[in-house]
């Protein structure tokens, strides 16, 4: 009898991000998954108790990988942190169409998802430290300007419109230097 041929949960996911970025997040099931390493469904189930367990770990993979594009345009040094963080939004709805739905387009309601949270307040305190006012109004202001920067990023991920980064970039100076008039911050 031939060795078994052991598959890692690092490959499972690897995989099944392969598989979401080519296919959607609907295309993650174990018979696709073993489909694309070339074993059984086995390995799925002796690595995770549930596809629900996969998927949590698949998202919490795209989330490093967007992650990753965050610290990549911050460090550039391109833009202000705060738009920088735009930009990577946006940017990783254009080049990861189907990662980012999988993060930011479908029901995650029921989910506990501390990070994103994490990553309103480190958002909310740049506005704070930025603009001065005080923590209910940088909430805000963050909350509409996430809310544009959604709405952009959307329209690439879907295939809506395809900008030039140079507009991109000139209209989020527009919807923050709109939000800081519209603020009294001037």
């Amino acid at each position: 009898m031939p060795p078994s041929v052991r598959v890692t949960k690092k490959e499972l996911i690897n995989a099944a991000i392969e598989l979401v970025r080519e296919s959607g997040a609907d295309a993650i099931n174990a018979r696709t998954l073993a489909s694309a390493l070339n074993c059984s469904t086995q390995p799925v189930f002796s690595n995770f108790a549930t596809m629900e367990e996969l998927r949590m770990a698949v998202v919490v993979t795209a989330d490093a990988l967007y992650q990753e594009y965050v610290s990549r345009e911050t460090a550039s040094g391109k833009y202000p942190p705060y738009k920088a963080s735009g930009m990577a939004y946006i940017r990783f709805a254009k080049e990861q169409k189907e990662l980012f739905k999988l993060l930011y387009m479908c029901d995650r309601s029921g989910e506990d998802v501390p990070a994103e949270e994490q990553s309103f307040t480190q958002m909310t305190d740049m506005v704070r430290q930025n603009t001065g006012v005080d923590n209910d109004t940088a909430r805000l202001f963050h909350l509409e300007m996430w809310a544009y920067v959604h709405g952009v990023a959307t329209m690439f991920a879907t295939g809506f419109l395809d900008l030039d980064w140079e507009l991109v970039s000139k209209m989020l100076t527009d919807a923050y230097q709109g939000l800081r008039k519209q603020y009294g911050m001037e």
